[in-house]
């Protein structure tokens, strides 16, 4: 008997479809009926196109069958967070502000995969503006993880990493500020890779912090990353940070050899704060590591203990900035019979907004006032600089960076809720790595001593986005974490 559908990876659900094993149609449908079974329990979706998807995938049958369609994801369906435009469908950003707001335009990402033959299944919940790592803060309530539903799945591209956890989609692209695609691939038994800072346009995706914000894929495997990175990566002229940079086959080198590679392990990141059951399986990995001939060695990132205050000030400012135009004059929502135009922006933007996001803006505009900007903005700024040239030192000794994706496994449903502190703590070992602008990506490496699954995550230097994408394949071809699937969803 052949396997289901939704156990393909993306490259045997291609190769299935072009040999006629079944059509776009059959394994478009396949996801639609595992979303309308299980959605409801995980809250994984905001929003499900089905009847869009389905239009897509005959469109998509017949220009394959007419030899017309031959790309990388043609046929392969797929889910967007819902901070990426999607033209004629809801984009909230898992907010009441957007609760309403239908796109006009497409994201850079969602016209690449829709071009390339994708069939979109929906959009993803999410941390409101992205702001927060355990997906509880979205206006559409909090995403549960498909290990443990009482547990969080991370955030704030925690509607993703539960698609992808569940197989209601064979990938699904997150966004990373600070962690939000990495630690939550850790606490869903996934893999995902937040590229360079640059690498992927960030047009049409909805802004949090600017300067760290930065698209990526989720799916099961290095592999999976890979094939969908060749589609979304390149050079975007209506993006300004977009880097102008040759963008090479990232599946071309997946099987190259990983004997010699001298592995970087940071002692700040093995020391307090780390969970000793999540410690333990990382450690067990390392081992695998140099059984296939890595080179281990210790390396220091002195400035990391900064990352998380200064991330707290950068972010908020910047998103402090950004979420200036929902102010009800323009779009998204708006109060009910203003008084004025200071009662209209007032109560638009208290109704409108979260907990979580009113507490990042004032923060942010308190940060950039002009009494306390060079004390907090300025200073922040500075010290990101310093935490850049911790890794530019350490990349001189070693080829990549290894460690934990974040301090503890996934943690209960409203644990740490009422304590932002202890939340913002969460993203530990992944803000460091966004300050510098660097590529990381997190993929499976065990089970805790819990039962939850444990991400470890892989630091490459600029650009080098192929050989983590390998070292992480190579790990996956001798171990099969990253194919284990939660009993009730298998």
């Amino acid at each position: 008997m052949s396997d289901p559908i939704h156990s393909l990876s993306l490259k045997k659900l291609r190769d299935g479809i072009h040999a006629g094993n079944f059509s776009v149609m059959e394994a478009t449908d396949a996801y639609l009926e595992r979303i309308a079974n299980f959605n409801e329990e995980l809250n994984a979706f905001i929003t499900v196109t089905r009847d869009s998807a389905q239009a897509q995938a005959v469109e998509i049958d017949n220009r394959i069958r007419k030899g017309e369609l031959d790309g990388a994801m043609a046929g392969l369906p797929y889910a967007l967070k819902d901070l990426f435009c999607s033209k004629d469908v809801l984009t909230t950003c898992g907010s009441n502000m957007l609760r309403n707001f239908v796109s006009p335009y497409d994201a850079h990402v969602a016209e690449r995969l829709k071009a390339a033959g994708g069939v979109l299944l929906g959009k993803n919940n999410m941390d409101e503006f992205a702001m927060g790592s355990s997906n509880e803060t979205s206006a559409f309530g909090n995403v549960r993880n498909p290990w443990d539903t009482d547990c969080v799945p991370g955030g704030s591209s925690g509607g993703g990493a539960a698609t992808v956890a569940a197989r209601l989609a064979p990938v699904a692209l997150g966004s990373d500020t600070g962690g939000s695609i990495r630690q939550p691939a850790s606490f869903c038994n996934i893999t995902g890779i937040k590229p360079t800072y640059g690498r992927i346009s960030r047009y049409g995706m909805i802004a949090f912090a600017s300067s760290l914000d930065q698209c990526g894929p989720m799916a099961p495997s290095a592999e999976d990353c890979a094939i969908t990175l060749n589609v979304i990566a390149g050079l975007d002229a209506r993006d300004s940070t977009s880097v102008d940079r040759p963008v090479p086959d990232y599946t071309a080198t997946l099987n190259d050899s990983i004997d010699g590679l001298k592995i970087g392990l940071p002692k700040e990141f093995f020391a307090e704060g780390l969970n000793p059951q999540v410690g333990a399986v990382i450690e067990r990995a390392i081992k695998e590591f140099e059984a296939r001939g890595a080179i281990i060695k210790e390396v220091t990132l002195p400035n990391s203990h900064l990352a998380v205050p200064v991330y707290y000030v950068v972010a908020p400012a910047e998103c402090s900035s950004n979420l200036s135009r929902f102010d009800g004059v323009r779009f998204g929502h708006r109060c009910e019979n203003p008084q004025d135009l200071k009662d209209l922006y007032e109560r638009s933007r208290w109704e409108g907004f979260g907990a979580e996001v009113k507490r990042r803006i004032m923060i942010g505009t308190y940060a950039l006032s002009a009494g306390y900007y060079d004390a907090y903005y300025l200073k922040a700024q500075k010290i990101r600089r310093l935490i850049q040239q911790d890794f530019a030192e350490a990349f001189k000794d070693v080829d990549v960076i290894m460690g934990p994706s974040a301090p503890t496994t996934a943690f209960k449903l409203g644990a740490k809720k009422d304590d932002p502190i202890a939340m913002y703590l969460e993203d530990l070992y992944t803000i460091p790595v966004s300050l510098a602008g660097l590529p990381g990506m997190t993929f499976p490496i065990g089970f805790a001593a819990d039962g939850l699954p444990v991400g470890m995550q892989l630091v490459g230097n600029y650009f080098e986005e192929a050989r983590m994408l390998n070292i992480a394949h190579q790990y996956q071809l001798s171990t099969d974490w990253h194919t284990q699937v939660p009993a009730k969803f298998a």
